[in-house]
């Protein structure tokens, strides 16, 4: 919009025009009659021509007209990021981003902002974690959570879309914490215009920028915790990272010294909850001198400093249905291994005599009961064992309706275990219907099998083109008759990256624990696996059989134990005997690692988005897994550890309390399996509140519930979902814990994010606009390209100075011609 050149005055045109041409004429004829022609001589000719050209533009009025943005018509938002990140002080500046702001603002009032108001209808806003408005600024207080960037500029284009917006003043330090893997929908928006709040050197500053739990059935260390740490300016210093727990009690501790200036580095705690439930960690990193944040000196904020982490340990008991063929020693030690493990719990169905046919013996003339039960009185006769059926054996169960019947025939019985474990029993022990309930147990459910081996266990026990054949994840195949041997088990490749598998820490333990293995002399010979399947241990040195194969089926897991008498592991040495329980342990653990419950709750906590809400899902099923959708669900959330407290000019602080515990976390906290003992008002002291949310169905999908909660604070919190039936009787419940750093995720980074705002601005057709240059900048606005513009126009002449410009630009060039003539004696 630089405007264009017209001509004001058309009466002296064609005398202008008139006069240049006899000029011309004139000129041409002189110079024709020279004597000496050459580049000199058309330099001269060119000379006196522009000054007859600037003299015939005199006689005539040049208007000069162009558009601008009209008065008091468009629209333009001014945008001040009122996060806290903006208390951050840079390295090279006397003082912090905000502060520099405001001074910023402050002189605006009668500057550039005056400027803008002359032109157009200003709108300031604020924004953080959300957008509002503001008069003159004067409500800043860098106390925001989150900078939803992102979220500001869309609210922004939907706000004054169809209306004159010409423009977005964006006043920031670019730290957004709803940046995502995708870019912004910058969509609709005017130009944008970003003012790069710090631009100098980012200060001294230790970050814990994520923490992420993974949970193996590694019996020593089930849980690893990993948290990366990142450090600017720090060369030299050492650093201490320390894990604590829900009461703040120091459970490790790691040092790094800082190499190059800055640095990323990974930190990796290994640890054996000794409770269950929903836990609550701590990890925070300082200088080793003093690791407490409260003593972090000149670091850019202690905020990030320390970040909060929950594991899930799950709650039992879970319920595991073993059926054995015959008394074994595999079940004495399998007993005895998982006695110290309340969370699993074994229901045994033993076989301890077979059906036999009627047309045998049957003892006392007129018997028709097990001649076994002889002696013994049963009140009802019709409840004793017949002479046709089986004698079972039932250990561990619930009550005397559990299993009374002998293998649950139907999903209600079936389903209320975790998994199941089958023992040296034959195909023809089940019926079709008991073995295809097994197979939908694994593949709906999501519950786990195992079969061990034995001499009436896979191709033995015909189990071969039935369910449960389907349901393995070996072939059975018939294989070639061969001389029994013993053989030793190894752990395969796929087998060392299994945690369950492996029972000692590094691999040279567990390769001398490997060679000290007995040899085992009951032996299942499975040749081939199936697609999908994993073989973590082989038997055999010269051609190497499957041992032990697990795979993924459906929603559930089954695997295959070829070997029959593992109790010989364990009777040689009493460690031994150690190892083998931990296998038997960690084997059961990975069988129920991840099998859904009746009720089920899911935290889905969506951090990139504005005050990182979490969606809390709530799944009801019947006893038989079917959805239930007449049932009432709520939900309880209680904030269980606090975040980082004692906020100072925006940074928020610990005080350490000299014995390794963490300020703000309530010491009375000590896990979710102790009782809830509320005070007279209601809840325990130090702990906020509890809040009820109702979970509503969503649509779509049966027995599904679901409520939203937007947590106010960081810290950890734990939520517990009570389902009840239509009469109001209570169908279970379920737990989960989530952990929430608002003001980590803010300032998990102090250094300014400039090519985020060098992106926005060059996708709207904006610039980066420098703090010194805003007043030009807000006069030059109305000259740009705006929704409603105007015409202007005014003479050339008016511009200052421009006209005797001409005349000394005419006269110059007459007097360059002449000395050119005359020093090269041109006539």
């Amino acid at each position: 919009m630089l405007g264009t050149i017209t001509v004001g005055s058309h009466a002296w045109l064609w005398p202008a025009a008139a006069v240049l041409l006899a000029a011309l004429i004139l000129l041409v004829w002189s110079y024709r009659r020279a004597a000496q022609a050459g580049p000199m001589t058309r330099i001269a000719f060119g000379l006196k021509l522009l000054g007859i050209l600037a003299l015939a533009l005199c006689l005539v009025e040049p208007l000069w007209s162009g558009r601008r943005a009209k008065a008091g018509a468009n629209l333009f938002v001014v945008a001040v990021d009122n996060s806290s990140g903006m208390n951050i002080r840079d390295q090279d500046a006397a003082q912090t981003r905000g502060a520099t702001l405001q001074n910023l603002l402050q002189t605006g009032q009668t500057g550039w902002l005056a400027a803008l108001a002359e032109n157009f209808q200003l709108r300031q806003y604020l924004f953080d974690s959300r957008l509002r408005r503001t008069t003159d600024f004067a409500d800043l207080t860098f106390d925001g959570k989150a900078t939803a960037l992102g979220t500001t500029l869309r609210t922004l284009a939907e706000r004054y879309r169809d209306r004159p917006l010409a423009g977005i003043l964006l006043l920031t330090d670019g730290c957004a914490t709803d940046a995502g893997a995708q870019f912004y929908d910058v969509s609709g928006l005017p130009p944008v215009y970003p003012v790069v709040m710090g631009e100098g050197q980012p200060p001294r500053d230790i970050s814990v920028a994520n923490v992420s739990v993974s949970q193996t059935s590694f019996e020593d260390a089930p849980v690893t915790i990993q948290a990366d740490v990142e450090t600017a300016h720090l060369t030299g210093r050492t650093l201490a990272v320390e894990l604590l727990d829900d009461a703040g009690n120091r459970i490790e501790q790691q040092s790094w010294t800082v190499e190059k200036g800055s640095e990323k580095q990974a930190f990796r705690f290994r640890l054996r909850p000794d409770r269950t439930g929903v836990l609550f960690y701590h990890v925070r990193a300082g200088e080793e001198a003093s690791v407490d944040p409260a003593a972090g000196g000149s670091e850019a904020t202690l905020v990030n400093n320390e970040r909060n982490v929950v594991v899930n340990r799950g709650k039992g008991p879970y319920r595991i249905l073993y059926v054995a063929g015959r008394p074994n020693w595999d079940l004495k030690f399998l007993k005895r291994a998982i006695e110290e493990d309340e969370q699993v719990q074994l229901v045994v169905l033993l076989r301890v005599a077979r059906r036999e046919p009627k047309y045998d013996w049957r003892g006392h003339s007129g018997e028709t009961t097990n001649p076994l039960y002889r002696g013994f009185d049963p009140e009802d006769k019709e409840k004793a064992e017949e002479y046709d059926q089986p004698v079972l054996v039932r250990l561990n169960t619930r009550d005397e309706v559990e299993l009374r019947d002998g293998f649950p025939k139907t999903k209600e019985d079936l389903y209320e275990y975790s998994a199941v474990i089958f023992d040296d029993i034959e195909a023809e022990f089940f019926s079709h219907d008991q073995m295809d309930l097994v197979r939908t147990f694994v593949a709906e459910r999501g519950g786990g099998f195992l079969m061990l081996g034995g001499k009436e266990s896979f191709q033995k026990g015909n189990y071969q083109h039935t369910p449960i054949g389907s349901l393995l994840p070996v072939y059975l195949d018939p294989t070639p008759a061969e001389a029994t041997t013993a053989v030793r088990l190894t752990l395969t490749r796929e087998g060392w990256l299994q945690p369950w598998a492996r029972l000692r820490a590094n691999e040279q333990e567990e390769q001398q624990r490997l060679a000290a293995l007995p040899e085992f002399q009951v032996f299942n010979r499975l040749r081939a696996v199936k697609p999908g399947a994993s073989v973590v241990t082989t038997a055999g040195d010269q051609q190497p059989l499957p041992a032990l194969v697990v795979q993924r089926l459906g929603n559930g897991r089954s695997a295959a134990l070829a070997v029959g008498d593992t109790w010989r592991w364990g009777m040689r040495k009493p460690e031994m005997h150690e190892d083998m329980d931990k296998f038997w342990r960690q084997t059961l653990r990975w069988l129920i690692a991840d099998v859904p419950g009746r009720i089920t709750l899911q935290a889905s906590h969506r951090t990139e988005e504005t005050n990182q809400p979490v969606t809390l899902q709530v799944r009801v099923r019947d006893k038989a897994f079917e959805p239930l959708d007449s049932v009432a669900v709520t939900i309880d959330v209680r904030q269980m550890t606090a975040g980082n407290s004692n906020a100072t000019g925006g940074s928020v602080h610990a005080e350490g309390l000299g014995d390794g515990r963490v300020a703000g976390v309530p010491s009375a906290i000590r896990g979710q399996d102790a009782p809830d003992t509320d005070s007279d008002a209601g809840v325990t002291p130090n702990r906020p509140p509890s809040v009820r949310l109702t979970a509503t169905p969503v649509p779509g999908e049966r027995g599904l519930f679901e409520a939203v909660y937007v947590p106010r604070a960081s810290g950890g919190y734990f939520a517990q979902a009570a389902v009840s039936g239509p009469d109001g009787t209570k169908l279970g419940d379920a737990q989960t814990g989530w952990t929430a750093d608002l003001e980590a995720r803010e300032l998990q980074s102090v250094k300014t994010n400039r090519p985020l705002l060098e992106q926005i601005a060059r996708q709207t057709g904006g610039r980066i606009v420098a703090a010194g240059e805003l007043e030009r900048f807000a006069r030059g606005l109305a000259h740009r390209d705006v929704p409603i513009t105007e015409v202007w126009v005014r003479p050339l002449w008016d511009l200052p100075g421009l006209q005797p410009l001409i005349f000394l630009f005419a006269l110059a060039c007459f007097l360059a011609e002449w000395a050119l003539r005359r020093w090269k004696g041109m006539a």
